[in-house]
C-alpha cells in the first residue's frame, strides 16, 4: 500500500504534466535568460539571514525573477535589505504563471519543497537554500544541490555549475495517478 505522501506526489506530477503545455503558452513576465528565486521559509526570512542570502543573490552575476512572498517582502522593506537591479521583484504568481516561470528558467533557487519537485519534473536544475531536503532523491540524482542558507556565499559558483543530468531517473510519479486512482475507486 502506498502512503498518502506518495499519492499526493503522484497527483502533483499529474498537475505538472497536464498544465505544463498550457503554462508554456503564457508570456514570461521577465526577459530570458533568468533564474527563478523564491524565499519564504521562516528561518530564511530572519533579517540577518535574508540579508546574507540577498547579498549572495546580488553577487551571483545573473538575472533573477523573484516572486515575493508577502512575509519576505515585509522583511526586505522593513530592514532595508537591497536587491540588485538584476533581481526583478514580482508580485506573487498563480499556479499557471509560476509553472510557466519555472518551465522557462535556466535554473531555480528556492527554499520551497514543492518547487524542488516541479523543477525536477521540468528538468530545470535546482539549488535549494536549506541545509537538508525531504526530496533527497533529487539531490542524489544530480538535479538539485543544497546550499546552507546560513552560509550562502557559494551560491554563484553552485549556479554556474548547475546542470540537469541527461540520465536523471523518473521520480515521484509518472503523471498518470488520476487514472490509477479512478481505477481503484471504480474497478
Amino acid at each position: 500500500m502506498r502512503g498518502r505522501g506518495e499519492v499526493i506526489g503522484d497527483v502533483m506530477a499529474d498537475a505538472t504534466r497536464l498544465f505544463e503545455p498550457i503554462a508554456r503558452r503564457r508570456p514570461s513576465p521577465v526577459d530570458v535568460p533568468y533564474t527563478v528565486l523564491t524565499i519564504h521559509r521562516e528561518a530564511n526570512v530572519d533579517p540577518e539571514r535574508l540579508r546574507r542570502i540577498a547579498g549572495a543573490v546580488n553577487d551571483a552575476g545573473r538575472r533573477f525573477a523573484f516572486p515575493l512572498h508577502p512575509r519576505t517582502r515585509h522583511v526586505l522593506e522593513k530592514h532595508g535589505i537591497p536587491l540588485a537591479d538584476s533581481v526583478q521583484a514580482l508580485e506573487p504568481l498563480g499556479y499557471l504563471e509560476m509553472l510557466a516561470l519555472v518551465a522557462g528558467a535556466e535554473a531555480i533557487v528556492t527554499d520551497s519543497g514543492g518547487l524542488q519537485k516541479e523543477a525536477y519534473w521540468l528538468r530545470v536544475p535546482c539549488v535549494t537554500l536549506r541545509p537538508s531536503t525531504e526530496w533527497v532523491d533529487t539531490v542524489e540524482a544530480g538535479g538539485n544541490t543544497l546550499v546552507d542558507p546560513a552560509a550562502p556565499e557559494r551560491l554563484g559558483v553552485v549556479l554556474d555549475e548547475a546542470r540537469f543530468p541527461t540520465d536523471a531517473p523518473r521520480l515521484y510519479g509518472d503523471g498518470h495517478a488520476a487514472g490509477r486512482i479512478a481505477g481503484s475507486l471504480y474497478p
